[in-house]
């Protein structure tokens, strides 16, 4: 079986009873044990929130407004998804931030129960960003569509059912 594939339009595993995909579960013991540094900024979003979005803003404002200098690396270089991990493709997030100097920022999907506890310890600075669920549930139907990264969304209304009731890949959980 294909590195990728071993982690691509899998069903979800569960953390601690918090439904995850597989992309940020095969990794979970560097997550758990994951050392927060007391300059660290964290962008923490549900899923199609507008991380991308806000990683690129601090970015700019971390150099100093230089678009030029902004543009150095991609997004996911420098702004690293701590749980992610996509075998075969990129190094997990945790393992990428260990050569990131500080002040490192650092985007995350995971609900506040499986925050790695040395971010609470480090007091780090946290910009929570939110959005409409409706503009979520479009934008995460499509972005599945897409990316193949989790199982197939089915058709919208069922996949809507599902996000409305919290169930299946569409769980909103944020406590």
């Amino acid at each position: 079986m294909d590195v990728v594939q071993r982690w691509r339009c899998k069903d979800w595993d569960e953390v601690r009873g918090v439904p995850l995909p597989r992309a940020f579960t095969s990794n979970w013991k560097r997550i758990d044990f994951f050392q927060a540094r007391d300059d660290d900024i964290y962008i923490i979003t549900y899923p199609k929130s507008g991380t991308t979005w806000m990683s690129e803003i601090i970015d700019v404002v971390l150099s100093d407004g230089d678009i030029e200098r902004s543009k150095r690396d991609s997004i996911y270089n420098k702004v690293p998804m701590l749980e992610f991990d996509a075998p075969g493709l990129i190094p997990p997030g945790s393992q990428q931030l260990e050569s990131v100097p500080s002040p490192r920022v650092i985007k995350t999907h995971l609900p506040i129960s499986l925050i790695p506890k040395s971010i609470w310890e480090k007091n780090c600075k946290i910009v929570y960003m939110a959005r409409n669920p409706k503009d979520i549930a479009v934008s995460y139907y499509y972005f599945d569509k897409m990316t193949n990264l989790n199982p197939d969304p089915g058709p919208w209304d069922h996949f809507l059912e599902r996000f409305i009731q919290g169930k299946g890949e569409a769980t909103l959980h944020i406590a």
